[in-house]
C-alpha cells in the first residue's frame, strides 16, 4: 500500500468556511478536537448528557477488546428521545416530517402527531404479541409509515430489522429466519418511477418459501384505493398478494382504534436497538446488531455537529430508510435533535429529471445529504435541470456512501450549491453506525473529495500490511489501511448469532485496531483521503494503484460524467487497468475520445494508470443502494461466468456490459 501513486488527489482548492458561517456554527472551536482527544470518554459523556435518561449510567465505557460496553447501568428509550421529551418540551407544533410521495402526495407531520400515530401503532404492534426482546422485521417503501414501525418497535423494546423495499423474496427469508422476527410490518405497495413496487406479494413469497417465525404481518395500504381517492385518479391496478386470514392484518383495521397512550420500555444502555442487515456481494448477509445507549449518543452527537442544524433548517436526506443512513441520518440523529426533514418515497427521475431540485424548491430545503452515486448521475444528465429550479434555500451539503471525485465535489460545489454551501464529505459505514471522518464545517476547510479529520474523540490512523502505524513511524504524507483505535458509542455490538465471524472480519487483520477493509492516504495536512475498498487496490507492475484515483481523473475529464475501474489479469503486468466509463449527455462515444481519456489518465496520474482498455456505457451494475458492483465488472473483464447479481438495481446492465467486452475483444 506504501507504494500507492500519489498525485492525483493532492488537491490544491481549498474552501474554507465563510466568516459568517463559522460565526453562527454550533462548533466553530478547533480547540475542540484536542479537547475531545485529551479527554474522549469526557467527551461522549457530554454529549450523552443531552439526552433524556430513566437512570444514569455509573460507567462511561467498558472495553474488552473486541468488544465495547458503553454507559453502563444507564435506562433510555430512543423513541422518547426522538418524539416524546420534544412534546414534553413544548416543541409538539414542530414539523417533524415532510412526507412527499411520488405521485406527488404531501403529507406533514408533527412532532405531536408523530408521538399520537407511534403510540397507537406499538400498541398495535403489542396486540399481536410481540414484546420486548422480540425482532420485527419491516419491509416498506420510503415514507413517514417506515419511520413510525421503526420508533414503535424501539418504543416497546422490539428489535427492528429493515429489509430495502425492493430487495428479493429471498433476501427477505434469510433476513427472517437470521433474525427469527415474529412480524412483517410492510405495505401493500410503493411507487417507484411511475410503476408500483408489490411489497405485499413479494412478502408473500418469502413465507412461502420458509418463514416458520413469522406469526403475522401487519400491512399499510399505500398504493390502493383510498390513496386513489386522494388524488382524485383510477385505482390502480396492482398484485397485492395473496391475503392469509388469521396471519394478514391491516393497518387500518388494528392501528386507528388503539389508544395513544403507550409508555416507552424502560432499556437498557446495551439492549438491542435494531439488526441492520449488510448486502455482502457473496456469502450469507450479516445481521449488524447496534444497541440503544451509545448509538444514539453517537448518531445525536455527529448529527448536531456535523449538519449544524439549526430550529430554522428543513434538513432532506435522501437516503432510504432500508440503509443505514437512513437510521442513523433519517431517523434516530436528525429526530433526537427535534429537526424537521424530508421524507421522499421514489425516484429522482419521476416525472423529470429536476424531481430532486423540485423538492429543494418546493419545501425550501436547506440542508441536502446525499450520495456521491447520486451527484454523478445528475452530472450526466446536465446543468439545465438544477439551473431551472431556486436552489437559494440551501445553505449545506452534504456526500455519504463512497468517496466522492474531486470533479463531482466541485459540480456539487458550484451548481447545486451556488459556491457558497460548505460541503460536509462523510466516511463511516453500517458498522460504525455514526460518521467517523468528516468536516466540521464552522472550522475544517474542505479539499475537493476528502473526508478531512477525524470526527472529535474518534481515533484513525494507518497502518501497513504488518500492522505498524505508518504515521507514527513515517509521518505524512502516507497511505495503506485505514483503522479506527479506540472504541465509539455507537459501535457495532457484534453479528448477529455469529460472533466468531464478527471477530475474524473486523479484528482479525491487526491484533490492536479495527479494519473494515477500506484503504486511505493521510495527506501533508492530515486530511483522509478514502481510497475505497483494499480489494480494488490494483496491482499494476508492481505499483499499487486505486481504482478510486483512476475514476477520479476519468471524471475530472469534461466529457465524463461516471467510471468505474477494476484490475484485471494481465501476463506481464500481473493487473491491467480496465475503465468503464459513462459520458454525459452531449459527448459521443468513439475511438478517438476512448484514446483522448486514456491519455488524460496517464496525465494525471503516469503511464502506469493508463487504462488498457475502455468501455462506453450507459449504465454500471450498482447495487440497490447505488454502489458499483465492481466484482461483476471483474468477471466481464476476465471473461468468466458472472456471479450473483441477485442484490443488483438491474441485472440486465452485467449482461449488456458483457456483450460489448466481447464485442470489442473480437
Amino acid at each position: 500500500m506504501s507504494e500507492t501513486i500519489d498525485t492525483l488527489l493532492q488537491e490544491d482548492r481549498i474552501f474554507p468556511p465563510s466568516e459568517a458561517f463559522k460565526a453562527n456554527a454550533n462548533l466553530n472551536d478547533p480547540a475542540i478536537y484536542g479537547q475531545a482527544d485529551a479527554d474522549w470518554q469526557g467527551w461522549w459523556e457530554g454529549w450523552a448528557e443531552k439526552l433524556d435518561w430513566f437512570e444514569k449510567w455509573h460507567t462511561v465505557v467498558e472495553w474488552n477488546q473486541p468488544y465495547s460496553k458503553w454507559f453502563l447501568g444507564g435506562k433510555i428509550n430512543a423513541c422518547y428521545n426522538c418524539v416524546d421529551r420534544h412534546v414534553k418540551n413544548g416543541l409538539g407544533n414542530r414539523i417533524a416530517w415532510i412526507g412527499e410521495g411520488e405521485p406527488g402526495d404531501v403529507r406533514e407531520f408533527t412532532y405531536s402527531m408523530v408521538l399520537e400515530h407511534v403510540q397507537r401503532l406499538a400498541n398495535a404492534i403489542k396486540s399481536l404479541g410481540v414484546g420486548k426482546g422480540d425482532r420485527v422485521c419491516i419491509y416498506m417503501g420510503q415514507g413517514p409509515e417506515l419511520c413510525l414501525a421503526m420508533l414503535a418497535c424501539a418504543r416497546i423494546g422490539a428489535a427492528h430489522s429493515v429489509v430495502f423495499g425492493g430487495f428479493s423474496a429471498q433476501s427477505i427469508q434469510e433476513r427472517v429466519n437470521d433474525a427469527e422476527a415474529k412480524l412483517v410490518i410492510t405495505a401493500d405497495g410503493s411507487w417507484r418511477r411511475g410503476n408500483i413496487i408489490p411489497l405485499k406479494q413479494i412478502v408473500d413469497s418469502a413465507i412461502e418459501m420458509g418463514c416458520p417465525s413469522v406469526t403475522n404481518v401487519l400491512v399499510y395500504e399505500r398504493v390502493g384505493a383510498p390513496f386513489a381517492e386522494t388524488m382524485g385518479i383510477p385505482a390502480p391496478d396492482y398484485n397485492r398478494g395473496t391475503w392469509v386470514e388469521g396471519r394478514d392484518v391491516w393497518w387500518h383495521d388494528v392501528v386507528p382504534q388503539q389508544s395513544d397512550d403507550c409508555p416507552c420500555e424502560p432499556m437498557d444502555s446495551e439492549d438491542l436497538l435494531y439488526i441492520l442487515y449488510t448486502s455482502g456481494s457473496t456469502g450469507k448477509p450479516k445481521g449488524i446488531m447496534h444497541t440503544t445507549g451509545g448509538y444514539l449518543v453517537g448518531t445525536s452527537a455527529t448529527s448536531k455537529c456535523v449538519f449544524d442544524y439549526k430550529d430554522s433548517d428543513i434538513y432532506w436526506c435522501t437516503a432510504d430508510c432500508g440503509w443505514v443512513t437512513g437510521h442513523s441520518y433519517v431517523v434516530y440523529g436528525p429526530m433526537a435533535n427535534c429537526v424537521t426533514q424530508v421524507l421522499y418515497e421514489g425516484s429522482p427521475d419521476t416525472p423529470e429529471k429536476d424531481r430532486f431540485w423540485r423538492t429543494v424548491e418546493k419545501h425550501k430545503v436547506t440542508i441536502l445529504y446525499t450520495a456521491p452515486t447520486a451527484i454523478r448521475t445528475f452530472m450526466k444528465w446536465g446543468e439545465e435541470y438544477p439551473a431551472a429550479c431556486d436552489l437559494s434555500s440551501l445553505r449545506l451539503l452534504g456526500s455519504v456512501g463512497e468517496p466522492i471525485n474531486p470533479e463531482a465535489w466541485m459540480w456539487y460545489h458550484r451548481v447545486i450549491g451556488g459556491e457558497r454551501c460548505p460541503i460536509v464529505d462523510t466516511w463511516w459505514q453500517t458498522e460504525t453506525g455514526a460518521i467517523m471522518i468528516t468536516s466540521l464545517p464552522g472550522i475544517v476547510p474542505a479539499k475537493p473529495g476528502s473526508a478531512t479529520k477525524v470526527f472529535p474523540g474518534v481515533w484513525a490512523t494507518i497502518y501497513d500490511e504488518d500492522g505498524n502505524d505508518l504515521v507514527k513511524t513515517q509521518g505524512v504524507p502516507v497511505g495503506g489501511f485505514l483503522v479506527l483505535k479506540r472504541p465509539w458509542p455507537s459501535m457495532l455490538r457484534g453479528i448477529w448469532g455469529d460472533q466468531d465471524r464478527y471477530v475474524k472480519t473486523y479484528w482479525s487483520k491487526f491484533s490492536d485496531a479495527y479494519f473494515a477493509g477500506d484503504g486511505a492516504k493521510l495527506d501533508a495536512d492530515g486530511y483522509f483521503w478514502l481510497l475505497g475498498r483494499v480489494d480494488d487496490i490494483m496491482l499494476v507492475s508492481g505499483h499499487n494503484i486505486s481504482t478510486m484515483e483512476v475514476e477520479s481523473a476519468l471524471v475530472d475529464h469534461p466529457k465524463v460524467a461516471e467510471a468505474a475501474v477494476i484490475g484485471k489479469a494481465h501476463d506481464v503486468k500481473g493487473q491491467a487497468v480496465a475503465a468503464f466509463v459513462i459520458l454525459k449527455g452531449s459527448a459521443e462515444p468513439s475511438d478517438e475520445l476512448a484514446q483522448e481519456l486514456k491519455k488524460h489518465v496517464a496525465t494525471k496520474i503516469g503511464a502506469l494508470a493508463r487504462p488498457d482498455d475502455l468501455i462506453f456505457s450507459a449504465e454500471l451494475p450498482k447495487t440497490r443502494s447505488g454502489k458499483i458492483m465492481r466484482r461483476l465488472l471483474r468477471d466481464v473483464a476476465e471473461g468468466r461466468v458472472l456471479g450473483d447479481v441477485t442484490t443488483l438495481a438491474d441485472p440486465a446492465i452485467v449482461q449488456s456490459l458483457k456483450c460489448q467486452y466481447e464485442d470489442k475483444e473480437g
